[in-house]
């Protein structure tokens, strides 16, 4: 940044979203290293012969330039970095998925550097794994840990004690595991211990474990995003029963 506050010169960013504003500009949300999710007009970027045009594409490391203090910015200059294949077939609605994520549950000018790095780092796995379970399911853990909302994965939060793979327990928003009450009507959901382990280890081997950390993460996923869907999780289930 410049003596100027109001303005931010060649900051690393990902577009997360564009769609029209006004008659020839793009309303694009970001996010970039520094500054975390912000909000940008692209004037003039539908025209033609817009330096703007063709730049401002999702999945591509930029660097933004751009200058205010209101709600809306505006973009000065993109230049593209390079070195980010295209996301192509799954890898692409995974793509949209995540950034779906972020625009839907970062706040505006809040920070995320390391979230940042991890956003990164699964976009180029998303190019070379074909087993895309395992990198959204580590990009969601990373996300909600940056986010303040880490999970507890190791130890049952009453007792303190470390989860047996082998006993059924209770995960409560906001709060953890607990060993499984039968007795108790309210469980918030019920999980195999093993499957918790699994997971803090990133261990996504175990069709059981597949199946119910995919539960819990949207169980969880559903209570920050609110009563509002996900676009792209209504896509993959479509594309599924092609």
């Amino acid at each position: 940044m410049t003596a100027d506050k109001f303005r931010h010169d060649a900051q690393p960013a990902f577009v997360l979203h564009t769609h029209p504003y006004l008659e020839t500009s793009l309303l694009v949300e970001t996010f970039t290293r520094k500054s975390g999710r912000v909000p940008l007009v692209a004037k003039g970027a539908r025209r033609p012969k817009s330096a703007l045009r063709g730049l401002l594409l999702a999945f591509q490391p930029l660097q933004l330039s751009w200058t205010g203090k209101s709600e809306l910015r505006t973009l000065h200059k993109a230049e593209w970095q390079g070195g980010q294949q295209p996301l192509q077939g799954m890898g692409l609605i995974c793509g949209f998925y995540l950034n779906e994520l972020l625009v839907r549950l970062l706040h505006r000018d809040d920070p995320h550097e390391q979230l940042f790095e991890y956003y990164q780092e699964t976009l180029l796995a998303l190019n070379v794994q074909k087993d895309y379970f395992p990198v959204l399911r580590h990009f969601e853990k990373c996300m909600l840990k940056e986010l303040g909302y880490a999970l507890t994965l190791n130890n049952d939060v009453e007792s303190g004690k470390p989860l047996n793979p082998d006993k059924e327990y209770c995960y409560e928003v906001e709060r953890g595991p607990v060993i499984l009450n039968r007795s108790e009507n309210n469980c918030g959901l019920q999980l195999h211990g093993k499957t918790l382990l699994d997971m803090k280890r990133d261990d996504y081997s175990d069709i059981t474990t597949r199946h119910q950390s995919k539960i819990l993460m949207r169980y969880i996923l559903n209570h920050y995003l609110g009563e509002q869907p996900l676009y792209t999780r209504q896509l993959l289930r479509d594309l599924q029963k092609l």
